[in-house]
């Protein structure tokens, strides 16, 4: 049994207090809706207490994707990787970037800086998407669909090169019908994930190259709510999991702070899959709030 805590769009903060020149560029919009509102939608304490109730689980693997940032400050790479430590040593914690992390140019090279060894592959290479990383029958493939764009976009894109090399990387580890393929990415990668402006440019891509050789479970954020979604792989649909942003304190069930907790089992029949909702209850407290309806049983079968 493997379990792992899946969450995402921190949104750390306080922002830090900006010089002038940083803020004539795309920060200045981001600055200006920080303090109009995000601010107040993005509680610390909370999210302190999410991170303490997942350390509480005890999974085996912890893994966020992306947005630790909020307009690319210098100052909030140092804070991203407080946090990253926060959830633990990266060889069981892992880091895939989003829009905000690359909120201007230059600002997703500076963060991936101060938390390189969480991007960290088996191969010993950090901060090069994609990357892989194997604990016994479990694959996860970190993907970086994060791009700078301008004002009032948040757009993502993974590109045709990184496209082709996790193709290359789910149809070697697809060889072993006992092996379970987790991607991770920010933006929802398939086609309607997110509205025009907000969406994976290449989302359209992404789910061919899925067509053509599965994967067993991917994992994305960027929407700041709880969702289920699939994309048709070669042996079945492929669970898409998105996850609420971990410190969203106001908004209905499904956008307050959470998380998902995946237990991965398997027996002589295959891969039995389930997951569990946690984070801001009606009440206040952080604890458990019921399962996801995505249990599925996949047959060790030889891929094709």
């Amino acid at each position: 049994m493997f379990r792992i805590a899946h969450l995402t769009d921190p949104h750390v903060g306080p922002l830090p207090r900006p010089r002038l020149k940083q803020l004539l560029s795309k920060r200045l919009t981001g600055w200006y809706n920080w303090h109009r509102s995000r601010q107040d939608l993005h509680d610390m304490e909370l999210l302190a207490e999410l991170v303490a109730d997942i350390h509480a689980q005890k999974p085996d693997h912890i893994t966020c994707t992306g947005d630790t940032c909020n307009i690319g400050l210098p100052d909030e790479w140092e804070t991203s990787r407080i946090f990253m430590e926060s959830l633990g040593d990266p060889s069981r914690v892992t880091f895939v970037p989003g829009n905000h992390d690359a909120y201007v140019r230059g600002s997703l090279e500076g963060l991936l800086k101060k938390i390189a060894p969480w991007t960290r592959g088996d191969d010993g290479r950090e901060a090069v998407f994609p990357y892989l990383r194997r604990y016994g029958k479990i694959a996860m493939i970190g993907l970086s669909s994060a791009i700078p764009t301008l004002p009032f976009v948040a757009t993502g894109r993974v590109g045709s090169k990184q496209t082709k090399d996790v193709e290359e990387m789910l149809a070697e580890l697809g060889k072993d019908p006992f092996c379970f393929r987790i991607v991770l990415i920010h933006h929802p990668p398939h086609v309607g994930g997110a509205e025009a402006g907000r969406n994976l440019t290449d989302a359209k891509r992404f789910e061919g190259m899925i067509k053509r050789v599965g994967a067993e479970l991917i994992l994305h954020g960027h929407n700041h709510v709880g969702s289920l979604a699939h994309i048709d792989g070669p042996r079945g649909p492929v669970p898409v999991v998105g996850a609420p942003s971990a410190s969203a304190r106001g908004g209905t069930l499904t956008h307050k702070a959470g998380y998902h907790l995946f237990t991965i089992d398997h027996d002589e029949t295959g891969f039995l899959l389930t997951a569990e909702l946690r984070g801001l209850k009606p009440d206040g407290t952080v604890g458990g709030m019921g399962m996801l309806s995505l249990a599925r049983i996949r047959q060790p079968e030889a891929r094709p």
